[in-house]
């Protein structure tokens, strides 16, 4: 295995712990000790960055993948899937803290979990499908809006009431869906290919 498909599968391992710091510990357990008093205090802050770590990650297994020629069929449907993981687990806790509306975060997994299932459907029929730019534009803008959403608009809320959290949520709920359905399309091929379905 080289070392980008090395990166994605960190990215993954990155999923469950993410969520265990976004996971409240419960007081009787903090009372006995200090340390996970400052876990469960720092927790969101603490999520935060290691997602932030999972999608600065991403583009580096890109770059080693595309720079030493290590582009492979495993990485191309792996690596997106490892971001998907991250976003929806990020999209669950938001919703389930009234942060997100839950149409946003429905939007975006049903997409995504469509996207995932055209790519497992090439893949049955040995084609790989890449991400395109407006995919690319999805994931910044995705993972631009989630660590404004998990720290309430921090630190932009320092300096101005602009909700930029809101906003760039809502972009990336409509480029979503516009790349979901521009992916569709540009890929409409692979219906054709496994004969089950047609456009």
């Amino acid at each position: 295995m080289n070392l980008a498909n090395k990166i994605t599968l960190v990215r993954i391992f990155l999923v469950p712990i993410f969520m265990l710091f976004l996971t409240p510990i419960p007081d009787w357990i903090i009372s006995k000790n200090a340390l996970l008093h400052t876990i469960n205090h720092y927790g969101l802050g603490i999520a935060t960055i290691i997602f932030i770590i999972a999608a600065i990650t991403d583009k580096l297994d890109g770059y080693i993948a595309r720079k030493y020629n290590e582009v492979t069929k495993f990485g191309c449907l792996v690596d997106p899937l490892a971001d998907k993981l991250m976003v929806v687990s990020a999209l669950f806790f938001l919703v389930q803290q009234n942060k997100v509306a839950g149409w946003i975060a429905l939007a975006i997994i049903i997409r995504e979990l469509a996207v995932t299932a055209l790519r497992v459907t090439a893949a049955y029929n040995k084609k790989v499908l890449a991400a395109d730019k407006y995919g690319k534009i999805k994931l910044v803008s995705q993972v631009t809006a989630i660590p404004l959403c998990l720290l309430n608009n921090y630190p932009i809320s320092l300096v101005t009431h602009f909700p930029l959290d809101s906003v760039m949520m809502l972009f990336a709920v409509l480029i979503t869906v516009f790349s979901g359905i521009n992916y569709f399309i540009r890929n409409k091929e692979v219906f054709y290919e496994c004969g089950k379905f047609s456009i």
